[in-house]
């Protein structure tokens, strides 16, 4: 038996993308056969909702709220429901796992991490790094920068992604790195639920905690993705229109060709 899971969701309480409070997705997960849902506001230096010129621990209280709001949803219908955020670089995005409100209260730094410290105090305290769509080609993104070395693994489908294309690189770069690869819907309201676009992961035991989603990341033992039929096979046809940037274990630009690279 396998238990699907949702990675990627926003909540109009913390995301200024959001358009739906974090309860009112519980029903429609619930009907739809999730065993739970990851909450993963756009964190402190991305799509954040809450002013950060507040106090750490008064912006770290108000950023929760879209995830408590969502936990007390899901207790009272039988949805489980799990902590993370999404922090933002230079246009690309980063899913992170495994700590917790009280770990950021304490950790004001979090706010002004550099990716290489960002991968590096994440796991050392027993969480994971995914990188979220990272092929995306949006008006709001000038530049396509590839994490190789400071990620566990890839978000190879996106619901929230125009063109499968960016999934189907998306896919082919995660094999070249030989990275686990993660699905989400990268879900803002309510109505993407009745789409295609509904995204997520297996697992073959029911999580507890969100530690047991970081075990399965970083030992590559996710039971598959959930996602549309062919969304990440390659046909040939793929484009990338904006400059790429490969970056190296130590977060410094290679300046490889991105064809070149996945091609060797």
């Amino acid at each position: 038996m396998s238990f699907l899971y949702e990675t990627h969701l926003h909540t109009s309480q913390a995301s200024a993308c959001g358009e739906s409070p974090g309860h009112a997705y519980i029903r429609g997960f619930k009907a739809r056969g999730y065993a739970g849902i990851i909450v993963t506001d756009h964190f402190f230096n991305g799509n954040t909702r809450i002013n950060r010129n507040l106090p750490w621990k008064e912006w770290v209280t108000r950023f929760y709220r879209g995830y408590e709001d969502a936990r007390r949803e899901g207790e009272r219908l039988g949805l489980d429901v799990f902590f993370g955020w999404e922090e933002t670089f230079e246009g690309d995005d980063y899913l992170i796992y495994g700590l917790d409100k009280e770990w950021l209260l304490e950790h004001p730094e979090a706010a002004h991490w550099t990716r290489r410290e960002q991968y590096e105090t994440v796991n050392r305290y027993g969480g994971c790094v995914v990188q979220a769509h990272p092929f995306r080609q949006h008006y709001y993104i000038n530049c396509i920068h590839l994490s190789t070395g400071c990620v566990d693994a890839v978000e190879a489908a996106n619901g929230g992604n125009q063109e499968s294309s960016y999934d189907a690189l998306a896919m082919a770069y995660a094999r070249k790195l030989g990275l686990p690869v993660t699905a989400g819907s990268d879900i803002h309201h309510i109505d993407q639920l009745q789409t295609e676009a509904v995204f997520g992961v297996y697992l073959d035991k029911k999580m507890t905690a969100i530690s047991d989603y970081v075990t399965a990341v970083k030992t590559n033992t996710l039971a598959g993705i959930h996602t549309t039929l062919g969304r990440c096979n390659l046909r040939g046809d793929e484009r990338i229109d904006l400059p790429v940037d490969i970056r190296d274990a130590r977060d410094r630009s290679t300046r490889q060709d991105i064809g070149e690279f996945l091609r060797s």
